[in-house]
């Protein structure tokens, strides 16, 4: 294992440059905060996504993870998602580049998204695979999931905050896939699922998720 508070980590730069370079063109479903650029029409430009995985990356690196775990949280879409030229990218070409054990943490916090037809997977079905590969993975993927799921709740909580109907589709941003409580399920199904390992360090996670787990229930009106 490399040192988590070394001034620089080889690993870590070539992730970020494989995650700067594949989800290039690729964006959040939506934005709350104030644009610093207008697009070409004059609009607010959309987040990329690029932001997300950064923001996911550095939350696992504030709670002590090693090197190949903040690897993972900047690829932790990788292989999930396809890039801007709608191409997917597959275990062993990534492998080749940033090695076993950083594709073993990915692979945990994957979803599938297709069935063994080609056909779009149910967004319940997609979870509750997601949830069996994080039950089986290492504890890394837990902390990289947990910080996942953190990012998505305090956006989808800022929004709401915001007046933003996030579980509809308008200009500039797609609606969720599920509904509020269906959201609020799996959150707490990754809180559970982290119960389960023993880890201090996954302790600041679970809690401030936990946070904003609640803020959501809250501006969704959820009982």
């Amino acid at each position: 294992m490399t040192d988590p508070i070394a001034p620089f980590s080889p690993l870590v730069e070539r992730a970020i440059e494989i995650a700067a370079e594949w989800h290039d063109g690729t964006y959040r479903k939506g934005r709350w905060t104030d644009p610093c650029v207008l697009d070409a029409d004059g609009r607010p430009a959309r987040v990329p996504a690029m932001a997300h995985v950064t923001a996911v990356a550095m939350t696992v690196q504030r709670t002590g993870w090693n090197d190949e775990a903040v690897a993972a949280a900047f690829l932790h879409d990788a292989l999930e998602d396809p890039n801007g030229r709608g191409e997917t990218l597959d275990r062993e070409t990534l492998q080749a580049m940033v090695g076993e054990s950083v594709v073993r943490i990915v692979e945990a916090v994957s979803e599938p998204k297709v069935d063994a037809d080609g056909g779009w997977l149910p967004w319940r079905v997609r979870k509750e695979a997601y949830l069996a590969s994080l039950a089986a993975g290492p504890t890394e993927a837990v902390a990289v999931s947990l910080a996942d799921k953190l990012h998505n709740a305090y956006s989808m909580a800022s929004s709401l905050a915001c007046g933003i109907d996030i579980f509809t589709s308008a200009p500039g941003r797609r609606g969720l896939s599920a509904g509020a409580a269906d959201q609020r399920w799996f959150f707490e199904a990754v809180l559970t699922e982290s119960g389960s390992r023993d880890d201090p360090r996954l302790g600041a996670l679970r809690d401030r998720l936990q946070a904003e787990v609640d803020r959501f229930v809250a501006q969704a009106g959820l009982g």
